[in-house]
């Protein structure tokens, strides 16, 4: 396995013309991929701290749910308590702004403070992914191994159930779960100014970097704040990737992310890496 010092974690210091990345075959654009789609008829949940319902960035919830864990065991229930941090609320605002008619599903896994566990994580992604959602939104990741293959285990299973698991990589440089397995698709955060920029890593494993830094997302109280984090870049890819399936629904997962590589910005099919580095269009 890579050293952690060896990862990218994100694009920082460096620019989109830094990681040109040549592709065989026809050129995909961003306009077959995701072009004049709006994310209509695609289910996204995202699992996380809840989501505060009735937000002006965030618009309708079309379920919300929490995972409980009690003497009794761990499950998942139907819930009304919103989101107790924050954080949820802002990667669903995020999910809203780039699928504006996706439909959106909320599983809370942390509490107060960012609290959580390794086992309500597991709990609440296992829930979503038996669901049959087509996106799951995981800005959030553990450093526990204990629960490695079981997670490694649930994310075959979405992927070959045609469930996307769109994860988020750890802003640190630390190992941490699902997001360094290849059956999820890993974001980090790149800071150009273009809030639609998609780039391709050419040195994974993080897969892609999206905009997440310095960015302004709903916030608790119908506030907003400008933040920064890998958690940020990962629901925008997760939006994309609700467009991308609204238009071309018979997409596996495999599919669905080579789409996404050969639509990045930074990726040109045919010969050369002359003028690379495109624009976001």
């Amino acid at each position: 396995m890579t050293s952690p010092t060896a990862l990218t974690w994100s694009l920082r210091g460096r620019s989109p013309a830094d990681i040109p990345v040549a592709a065989d075959g026809p050129e995909v654009t961003p306009e077959w991929a995701w072009g004049g789609s709006t994310g209509r008829g695609v289910r996204v949940c995202v699992v996380d701290s809840g989501v505060e319902r009735d937000h002006p960035m965030v618009g309708p919830v079309d379920g919300s749910f929490v995972v409980l864990k009690d003497e009794d065991g761990i499950r998942v229930e139907p819930t009304d308590t919103g989101d107790v941090c924050g954080h949820g609320t802002a990667c669903a605002g995020i999910v809203r702004r780039t699928a504006p008619d996706c439909e959106l599903y909320s599983v809370r896994v942390l509490g107060e403070r960012f609290s959580g566990s390794g086992d309500v994580l597991l709990a609440g992604l296992r829930w979503a992914v038996e669901q049959r959602f087509d996106v799951v939104n995981l800005s959030l990741s553990t450093t526990r191994t204990r629960f490695t293959e079981e997670l490694r285990a649930l994310a075959d299973e979405a992927y070959f159930h045609r469930t996307a698991i769109i994860a988020s990589a750890h802003n640190t440089p630390v190992e941490s779960f699902p997001w360094r397995f290849s059956s999820v698709i890993s974001v980090g955060s790149h800071q150009e100014d273009d809030p639609e920029l998609l780039l391709y890593n050419p040195a994974p494993p993080v897969e892609f970097f999206a905009p997440g830094q310095n960015v302004t997302v709903p916030w608790l109280g119908g506030a907003t704040i400008r933040t920064t984090g890998n958690s940020f870049a990962t629901p925008y890819l997760a939006g994309l990737a609700a467009r991308v399936l609204a238009k071309h629904p018979q997409l596996t997962v495999f599919q669905l992310k080579g789409a996404l590589y050969q639509a990045a910005s930074n990726v040109r099919a045919g010969n050369g890496l002359e003028n690379t580095t495109r624009g976001a269009r």
